[in-house]
C-alpha cells in the first residue's frame, strides 16, 4: 500500500492534475499548495482541455489543434499561459486562469484519443517537466461511481483519465488518486463516496487524507476570484464552517456540506481501479472518447458529453454514421 504522506513530503515537483475538467483544477491546488506551503515542493498544476457548456458551447473536450498560444510538451499536452484560448474565439480555459493566478504554466491535458494516448503523453510531459509524482485530484467523488446513482453526471472525464492512470502506475510511475470535496459537485451523495472509500479502504487502499489549512484556503479563495468553479468553493465554504444544504448549477443541483468536504482522500490508483473503478475499466482499451463514451453508454451510464450533446442539439457521432 502506498503512503501517501511519504509520497507527497518526498516530492519535488508532482504534477497535480484537475481530472474533471472545467474548475477541478482549483481543486486540484488544495495538493498543490499544502506540497508548496508545508513541504517545500516545487509543484506543477493543471487539467483538460474541457470546459463546462457556459463557457465553451461545443461539446466535449477540445482538442490540441484548437488551441493557440500554448506550447506542446507531447502529443496532446500543452503547457499554457495567460493567453492560451481556443484559435476560433476567446474562449480562456480554467488552466489559463489559473496559470495567470500562478504566475507560472500549467498543463493542458487533450483526452480525445482516449486512455492509451493520454498516458504516454503524460509519461513524455512527467519526464519533460522532471516531475516525481503525479496526482490525479477528482472533485466531488464520481471518479468511483459504479454507475447507477441518480446524481451522477460526468463520468467520463474521471474515467478515461483514472484508466490513464493506472497504465502510469503499470509502467512504475508513481500515482496517487485524490478525492477532494466529497459530494460538492452534487452528483455522488457524501454517503455513497464514503462508502465506496470504505471499500476501497478493506481492500488496503486509502493512502491518506490531507485537510485544508487557513493559508490554503485563502490561497484557493483568491484563485477562485480568478477561476470558475462551483464545487471546489464549497468545499472552500465548509472548511470556513458552512454545512447543510446548498445549490449550485444555478440553483438546479442540491448537495449537502459537512466538514468533510474540506478533506482531500488520497487512493492507491490500482486499488481503486480493481475495487471501485468499474468505470474506469470498461474504457480502459478505448481507441478514442468516442469509443469510451459508447463503453459507458452500453453499460447503461450516461454521460457529460452526452448531456453537453442534448443540449446543444447535436446528434452523437456513432448515430450520425448509422443515419450515413
Amino acid at each position: 500500500m502506498r503512503d501517501s504522506e511519504l509520497l507527497l513530503r518526498r516530492a519535488r515537483r508532482p504534477l497535480v492534475i484537475g481530472m474533471g475538467g472545467g474548475g477541478d483544477v482549483v481543486g486540484a491546488l488544495a495538493t498543490a499548495e499544502l506540497v508548496r506551503l508545508y513541504d517545500g515542493g516545487d509543484p506543477v498544476l493543471g487539467g483538460l482541455t474541457w470546459e463546462r457548456r457556459p463557457f465553451d458551447p461545443v461539446p466535449g473536450p477540445r482538442t490540441a489543434a484548437e488551441i493557440t498560444d500554448a506550447e506542446e510538451l507531447a502529443p496532446g499536452i500543452l503547457l499554457a499561459g495567460p493567453d492560451t484560448r481556443l484559435r476560433e474565439r476567446d474562449v480562456f480555459f480554467a488552466e489559463s486562469r489559473m496559470a495567470e493566478f500562478l504566475g507560472q504554466r500549467t498543463l493542458l491535458i487533450d483526452i480525445n484519443d482516449g486512455p492509451g494516448p493520454v498516458a504516454d503523453g503524460l509519461a513524455q510531459a512527467i519526464a519533460a517537466l522532471k516531475c516525481d509524482l503525479l496526482v490525479l485530484v477528482d472533485v466531488g467523488g464520481d471518479v468511483v461511481a459504479r454507475g447507477d446513482e441518480p446524481g451522477l453526471r460526468s463520468p467520463l472525464c474521471d474515467a478515461v483519465m483514472l484508466a490513464a492512470g493506472g497504465r502510469l502506475s503499470s509502467r512504475g510511475q508513481p500515482v496517487l488518486l485524490g478525492i477532494f470535496g466529497i459530494g460538492c459537485d452534487a452528483e455522488l451523495t457524501p454517503s455513497e463516496v464514503l462508502s465506496r472509500l470504505s471499500e476501497v479502504a478493506a481492500a488496503g487502499g486509502l493512502c491518506g487524507a490531507r485537510g485544508l489549512t487557513g493559508p490554503v484556503a485563502e490561497r484557493m479563495e483568491a484563485a477562485i476570484e480568478l477561476v470558475s468553479t462551483e464545487a471546489s468553493a464549497q468545499a472552500v465554504r465548509a472548511f470556513r464552517g458552512a454545512s447543510g444544504r446548498a445549490t449550485i448549477r444555478g440553483g438546479t443541483r442540491t448537495l449537502e456540506l459537512n466538514p468533510a468536504a474540506a478533506l482531500t482522500f488520497y487512493l492507491d490508483v490500482d486499488i481503486t481501479i480493481k475495487i471501485a473503478g468499474r468505470l474506469a475499466q470498461a474504457v480502459a482499451d478505448a481507441g478514442s472518447l468516442e469509443e469510451a463514451n459508447e463503453a459507458l453508454n452500453q453499460l447503461g451510464v450516461g454521460t457529460e458529453l452526452d448531456y453537453e450533446r442534448e443540449g446543444a442539439g447535436v446528434q452523437p457521432a456513432g448515430r450520425l454514421n448509422a443515419d450515413a
